[in-house]
């Protein structure tokens, strides 16, 4: 494939439109088979966690990613969708060796994404990215030497959620019980996350946009229209308004003015 001749790594993972070079299922396999085999350790499974935004491609290239990663015998934490910031979290916290995140950020649903964490939760660093680009568009990634007893597992955790709130919530020093908060959540991947922390935390919510189908992320709503926040701001005659952006690793804040 002559596509596989350009640089795969932007400066945020590798961006595209879904179901098109290099989003597509075949060629999201062999990234998964390259971000395994460069961090294999000897005999050890490599552990990666998959998150992901609320894009309808996120099914697909869960499934693709997941495959190539269990072929080349690493195994698989998938968390569902949860928010950038979450995974860089349960990577670390759950002591993986990658963490990944399959998102377009604040883009329409029609792109995608693959944004890859270290253990620590940090971005790669360019030598990582350029050893896994490398391993692919070399093709060095066949799979007929490795033993079936070597072959990774995916497994699902259902606690991820609760295990990212309790953290987020112990960052606050105090309660919220006094304040008001309008909270638009663009149909992204904190729409089950974010409106839980703000309500244990005893602040009244009003929350927008929670409701994603797959197509509605980021469409005029969260932290690129912070119009409607503000007007919601108004009317609710809340304290304080909270913007984020599909995968929530961008917030915009509006007073009660």
């Amino acid at each position: 494939m002559e596509n596989d001749q350009r640089k795969l790594f932007g400066t945020d993972g590798i961006r595209g439109k879904a179901n098109v070079y290099p989003l597509i299922p075949e060629f999201v396999v062999k990234i998964g088979k390259a971000i395994a085999k460069a961090f294999h350790n000897g005999i050890k499974h490599p552990k990666v966690i998959i998150g992901k935004d609320t894009r309808i491609s996120g099914y697909i290239l869960e499934t693709s990613l997941t495959s190539g990663l269990c072929s080349m015998g690493a195994d698989v934490i998938l968390v569902g969708p949860m928010p950038t910031p979450a995974i860089a979290h349960l990577t670390k916290s759950m002591v993986a060796d990658v963490g990944v995140v399959l998102t377009a950020s604040h883009n329409p649903a029609g792109d995608n994404g693959i944004k890859i964490f270290s253990a620590e939760g940090f971005k790669l660093p360019d030598e990582v990215e350029y050893e896994i680009e490398q391993l692919i568009l070399n093709n060095d990634l066949s799979t007929e030497d490795l033993p079936i007893e070597k072959a990774g597992k995916a497994y699902k955790i259902q606690d991820a959620k609760g295990r990212y709130i309790q953290y987020a919530k112990g960052t606050m020093p105090h309660s919220l019980s006094k304040l008001k908060i309008v909270l638009d959540c663009a149909n992204g991947a904190t729409y089950n996350v974010s409106p839980l922390i703000l309500r244990e935390l005893d602040a009244d919510i009003v929350t927008l946009n929670n409701k994603p189908d797959g197509l509605n992320i980021n469409k005029e709503c969260g932290s690129l229209h912070p119009e409607i926040l503000k007007a919601a701001v108004l009317g609710h005659k809340a304290d304080i308004g909270i913007a984020l952006d599909g995968d929530g690793d961008r917030v915009i804040l509006v007073d009660e003015k």
